[in-house]
């Protein structure tokens, strides 16, 4: 206890994020993110098989105007630090005000919530951004009837893709519901699992290779920071799978049963992903043990190099010894060639001794 209360006073308390929520009520609407005063900026998609209608509404009554319309509406709010913009979103569209509060909460867990009107799900949208980072983006999608609300943080995102078929008509996305926006939407997000999949497998490729050509303390480093990237993306992705197969499972009227069809198809995805982290997971922790093994590989070469040449100088370093001490009467001390002899003992033995060293393969 005592060694706790001094560690304490040492290390200073940081601000939590989470200091934000201490005492408030369920349901209160508190943004957990780091991108804070960012205003909220919404477009709408409306479609059906023969129409597309683009929208940018000023505020949530027009917002609201496009929930129950005859087209199927794709309703994207960007950017989550507007509370009471938020929290009067969710009001006049009828969501529960605990999903309200997990749509701001940037630190929730994956999930799926079901009530009777529609169905909350909150996601991990992972992308690498132009500077080759690893992006993780709380996104949170309703499905209703008619629409499906998106709340992400930033505007870049996953969705590019399902865009362009709904604007070009593309696939069947224009001639079905919004349970298969739904699919859609669920479906990019975790294909660009993928993506991030091939860049923790290029770092891992990366990493090895400098482990065996250099393990100097940086890539020790470098090793320990992979290895905390790939238990987050883990920790997001890992209840994917669960997730869908709870909406392949549901009697949930907002899911068509056609749509299953294609939801099996992402749980296939998910299972993929889960099993390639689970990999990564393995082959990032083996990275340090690699270059444990190498330092200890290079540092016993080292001692084996300094171990040789003691042992070269050791019988050396006697004979001089021997002949360095001040005695008057010592064998040969007088003899006229006694120098030449000492030498020539010493070299023939440094020349034994690394002819024996070389045929032990030593040296």
């Amino acid at each position: 206890m005592r060694k706790r209360k001094k560690i304490a006073k040492i290390l200073p308390k940081m601000p939590s994020r989470f200091d934000k929520k201490k005492g408030k009520a369920p349901g209160t609407i508190t943004y957990m993110g780091r991108r804070e005063n960012l205003e909220s900026v919404v477009n709408i998609l409306e479609y059906n098989q023969s129409e597309l209608n683009v929208h940018a509404p000023a505020n949530v009554e027009e917002i609201v105007a496009h929930k129950d319309p005859p087209m199927i509406s794709w309703i994207d709010i960007v950017g989550l630090s507007d509370e009471a913009f938020i929290e009067r979103v969710g009001k006049r569209f009828g969501l529960n005000s605990l999903v309200m509060e997990d749509v701001v909460n940037t630190h929730q867990r994956p999930k799926i919530d079901e009530y009777e009107p529609h169905i909350f799900a909150v996601f991990k949208m992972l992308y690498i951004n132009e500077n080759g980072e690893l992006i993780g983006e709380h996104v949170a999608l309703v499905l209703l009837e008619n629409c499906v609300l998106v709340f992400q943080e930033l505007e870049d995102d996953v969705f590019t893709g399902v865009r362009d078929r709904v604007r070009k008509k593309s696939g069947r996305i224009r001639s079905r519901g919004a349970d298969y926006l739904f699919f859609a939407l669920l479906d990019a997000i975790v294909d660009n699992y993928f993506a991030v999949l091939e860049y923790l497998n290029d770092s891992i490729e990366v990493l090895e290779e400098k482990v065996y050509a250099d393990p100097s303390p940086e890539v020790a480093q470098k090793i320990q920071e992979l290895k905390k990237e790939v238990l987050r993306v883990r920790r997001w992705v890992n209840p994917v799978k669960e997730l869908v197969s709870r909406l392949i499972e549901t009697d949930h009227p907002l899911i068509a049963k056609d749509t299953k069809i294609f939801l099996r198809d992402v749980l296939d995805h998910a299972i993929e992903v889960n099993e390639s982290i689970q990999i990564y997971r393995e082959m990032s922790m083996s990275l340090m043990e690699m270059y444990m093994s190498n330092m200890s590989n290079k540092m016993n070469e080292v001692m084996k190099v300094l171990t040789i040449m003691a042992s070269i100088f050791i019988p050396l370093t006697f004979i001089a010894g021997i002949y360095g001490m001040n005695f008057d009467h010592m064998p040969e001390l007088h003899y006229e060639y006694g120098y030449y002899v000492v030498w020539g003992v010493m070299i023939a033995l440094f020349i034994g001794m690394m002819v024996y060293f070389r045929r032990k393969n030593w040296i």
